[in-house]
C-alpha cells in the first residue's frame, strides 16, 4: 500500500493491483476516488503510479501472430499465444507446436480412446460359432459330446484315414486332412466344438475380450487379428499333433487374450491388477492339466496373438494408419496359412 505522505510513489511496479490511498486529512481509505479537497495529492500520486506501471509493462504478443495480443502462455513451453493458437489441454492451454509434439509421442491406440459402439464383428463371430454347434447336432453329433459328420468333415486335421466299414479287410480307405487338399479345415475347425460346455466357455471369453479389443482396434483390424490368431492356433495344432483332429475357437481366443495383454501394457495398465494376466495363467494351467486339450492350438494362438498385437500397436504408433495394422495381420495370416499346408504335408511316422 502507498500512503499519501510526503514520500512519492516508487516507479517499481511491484504493488498490488488494488491501491489504497490514505488522505492526510482523514483516516478513511479511498480507492482512486476524491472524497475531499484534501485528497487531490493522493489522486495525483495514483495517476502517476498507474502511468509508470503502464510504461514498464509492454503488451505481450503471440509468438506466431505478432500483431495479435497474447491471452495466455502455453502450459508446456511457456510461450505467449493468442486466442487462435490456444488449444485446451488437461491443465491450461497449449500452443500448436506442443500439441503436434504430444501427438507424435503418444500412440493412437489406447484404452482411454476406445470408440463407443456395438461390437458387430464379435457378435458375427459368435453367431458363426452358433451355426457350427447347430451343424454338429444336425449331422448326428451330440449337444454335449460333439461329433457328427460336420466334425468329421470340418475339424482341423493334417493327415487322417477313414476306413470303409463295408470292406475293412480290403484296405479301402479315404485319406482326409489338410495334406490331401482339404485346406478349409484350417478355418472350419475353429467354428466347431466338442459339446455345449466347450462352446459356452469359448464364447464367453470371446464376448468379453471382443468387447474390449474391437472398439479399441476398430472392426477391420479386430477381424484381421482374430483370423490371424485362428490360423495361428491351427498351425500350432498341425505342428504338435498333425494326425489328431482338433475343434474349437480356443486357439483364436487364446490369441485375443495375448493381444489384450499387449494392449493393456501399451496403455500403461497393470495386467495383474486388471485380471487379464491371471486369466492367461489359469487357462495355461488348464491347458496342461486337463487331458484331451489341444496344447498346440492354445500355445500357437497365444504366441501369434502377442506377436501380432505388438506389431499392430507398434505400426499404429509409427505409421498412424489403421490400415497398416490390418495389412500386417493379413500378411501374417497368409504366411501362417502356407505354414499350415507345409506342416500338414510333412511325412508322419
Amino acid at each position: 500500500m502507498v500512503s499519501s505522505s510526503n514520500k512519492t510513489p516508487s516507479s517499481k511496479c511491484s504493488a498490488p493491483t488494488m491501491l489504497a490511498l490514505v488522505s492526510p486529512h482523514s483516516s478513511r481509505t479511498v480507492r482512486g476516488k476524491r472524497s475531499s479537497p484534501g485528497n487531490d495529492v493522493s489522486v495525483r500520486c495514483l495517476q502517476v503510479f498507474e502511468s509508470r506501471c503502464a510504461m514498464t509493462q509492454p503488451m505481450s504478443t503471440c509468438y506466431r501472430h505478432p500483431n495479435n495480443r497474447a491471452g495466455v502462455s502455453c502450459q508446456r513451453c511457456n510461450r505467449s499465444i493468442c486466442g487462435s493458437c490456444m488449444t485446451p489441454a488437461s491443465v491450461g492451454f497449449q500452443c500448436p507446436e506442443c500439441i503436434k509434439g504430444t501427438a507424435k509421442k503418444s500412440p493412437v491406440i489406447r484404452f482411454s480412446e476406445m470408440r463407443a459402439g456395438r461390437p458387430i464383428v464379435t457378435e458375427v463371430l459368435i453367431a458363426l460359432n452358433v451355426v457350427g454347434i447347430i451343424a454338429v447336432v444336425a449331422t448326428g453329433g451330440s449337444l454335449f459330446n460333439g461329433g457328427g459328420t460336420a466334425t468329421e468333415k470340418g475339424m482341423t486335421l493334417g493327415q487322417g484315414v477313414i476306413w470303409n466299414a463295408f470292406a475293412p479287410n480290403r484296405g479301402i480307405a479315404q485319406l482326409i486332412g489338410v495334406a490331401y487338399g482339404e485346406w478349409w479345415r484350417i478355418i472350419t475347425g475353429g467354428f466347431l466344438h466338442s459339446g455345449l460346455l466347450h462352446f459356452g466357455m469359448n464364447m464367453l471369453l470371446l464376448y468379453l475380450l471382443g468387447k474390449q479389443l474391437e472398439p479399441l482396434l476398430g472392426r477391420a483390424r479386430f477381424a484381421a487379428l482374430y483370423v490371424a490368431c485362428l490360423v495361428g492356433g491351427s498351425f500350432g495344432a498341425l505342428l504338435v499333433s498333425p494326425t489328431v483332429g482338433t475343434v474349437g475357437a480356443s486357439g483364436a481366443v487364446f490369441g485375443l487374450m495375448g493381444a489384450a495383454v499387449v494392449a493393456q501394457r501399451w496403455s500403461g495398465i497393470d495386467v495383474w491388477r486388471n485380471g487379464i494376466g491371471g486369466l492367461v495363467v489359469i487357462n495355461l494351467l488348464l491347458t496342461f492339466a486337463v487331458p484331451g486339450i489341444a496344447i498346440g492350438a492354445h500355445i500357437g494362438g497365444l504366441v501369434i496373438g502377442v506377436a501380432v498385437g505388438a506389431l499392430v500397436f507398434a505400426l499404429d504408433s509409427a505409421v498412424r494408419s489403421p490400415w497398416a495394422g490390418t495389412a500386417a495381420c493379413i500378411a501374417i495370416t497368409v504366411a501362417l496359412w502356407v505354414g499350415c499346408l507345409m506342416t500338414a504335408s510333412r511325412v508322419v511316422n
